[in-house]
């Protein structure tokens, strides 16, 4: 998967990509993260690339000359229609089953549009088809984490990149039947006065699935 990323603030989405799950998943190939500075797609190279927004509404957005220039540079690039996500409070609200079908994409390219100020002008989400996606009701001042938080979720989804087991029974899985994940336990035994449940240090793989379906239900409750 190439994953184009679009944003003001390359310095501050490199180190993530770089660390962990991610910089291993680019060592193994799996991904390719691609950033393109949008100050460098600014009109007559004032490397402004918002402005005021008309009504008299307060703030400023991104403006539509700079996002169009740089997508329409990345789909001559690669001689294709590009699937393009904004994350903005607005819309379709995020859910692993979203995560999920990107990851099983069969084209290679995603685009990620990372806004600022009070977001980005319409005409580009209406003229490039874009994906508005939401990760929850509330407002962030860097729209960058919120494209991390998408880009974190499709990734360690993809074949390969993590161990699949772990995969099998996290929250929201089918194994799970899209419950949140059971509490989970390591050594020592006994942590301030607070003991590991005696189901999980019997051994015994019945006691073990009947704890597991308890806290499920439990959830559900």
């Amino acid at each position: 998967m190439n994953v184009h990323i679009i944003t003001l603030f390359p310095e501050v989405l490199r180190p993530y990509l770089s660390a962990s799950i991610m910089g291993r998943a680019q060592k193994g190939g799996f991904v390719t993260f691609k950033l393109y500075n949008l100050a460098d797609y600014s009109v007559k190279n004032t490397r402004r690339s918002d402005d005021r927004p008309y009504g008299g509404f307060p703030g400023t957005i991104l403006a539509p000359e700079p996002l169009f220039n740089v997508i329409t540079e990345i789909e001559t690039q690669t001689w294709k229609h590009i699937h393009k996500v904004f994350l903005t409070p607005r819309w379709e609200t995020l859910t692993q089953g979203v995560l999920q079908k990107f990851s099983q994409r069969k084209e290679q390219d995603l685009i990620i549009i990372c806004g600022h100020y009070e977001g980005i002008d319409q005409r580009i989400i209406d003229l490039c088809d874009v994906q508005e996606i939401s990760i929850g009701e509330y407002v962030l001042s860097s729209w960058e984490l919120s494209s991390l938080v998408f880009i974190d979720g499709v990734v360690r989804l993809i074949p390969g990149v993590i161990n699949p087991e772990s995969l099998i029974e996290e929250s929201f899985s089918p194994a799970l039947g899209g419950k949140k994940e059971y509490p989970h336990y390591t050594r020592p035994e006994v942590f301030q006065g607070i003991s590991v449940p005696l189901e999980l240090l019997s051994g015994n793989h019945k006691k073990i699935a009947e704890w597991k379906m308890r806290q499920l239900e439990d959830e559900i409750s």
